[in-house]
């Protein structure tokens, strides 16, 4: 590959993530009025999910990361800051970080065997590592607090999580990346042929 190919490759790659960047930015201020729980609903792992597979790695936890700054932003977690600001930060960060990474580490994994199989993969991921972060951040952070919430509610701590936090945001989050996959897979074809042709 000549140093012209690799600019031009670098060059495509610093404006697709700048562009996915921008998309979600502005998708998870959308998204902040679609609310079912205390937490809105996210529609921003789906492109994190495309930055990952067609940017890669770095793409990935750039976009999970971005994610988390403006959950931060949007006053998405101010119940959780005003209980604990350094954990929330923490969470919040880590978890749309590592949504973005564990679907680019997925992808990567599984795009040369069926990519297909590799962009399911990482979309069912992305919602599981965002919530599975949210409850390990729960417990570590919010537990006491969450557990008197419960006992307000007569509900057993784990039901009050599972159903109260997170459950109807995950499934709902779970089923939009499926939904949308036919649609990522055909934009991932559609860019990896442009570039085969460059």
């Amino acid at each position: 590959m000549n140093t012209v190919t690799k600019n031009r490759e670098r060059t495509n790659a610093l404006v697709g993530t700048a562009l996915l960047t921008a998309i979600v930015v502005v998708l998870q201020f959308v998204s902040m009025n679609l609310r079912f729980t205390m937490f809105s609903i996210t529609l921003v792992l789906m492109p994190v999910v495309l930055g990952a597979a067609l940017y890669g790695i770095g793409t990935g936890a750039w976009l999970g990361f971005v994610f988390g700054v403006i959950v931060l932003l949007t006053h998405d977690a101010d119940t959780f800051l005003a209980i604990n600001i350094a954990g929330t930060i923490i969470t919040v960060l880590v978890k749309g970080t590592l949504a973005g990474l564990v679907s680019a580490l997925v992808y990567k994994l599984l795009e040369k065997k069926n990519r297909a199989a590799a962009v399911i993969t990482a979309s069912v991921l992305s919602p599981v590592t965002n919530t599975g972060v949210f409850l390990i951040g729960c417990r570590l952070f919010f537990w006491e607090t969450i557990n008197s919430w419960a006992a307000a509610e007569g509900q057993s701590v784990a039901g009050y999580v599972i159903l109260g936090l997170v459950g109807i945001n995950f499934i709902i989050e779970l089923s939009i990346n499926l939904v949308l996959d036919p649609a990522i897979i055909r934009i991932i074809d559609i860019v990896k042929k442009k570039r085969n042709k460059d």
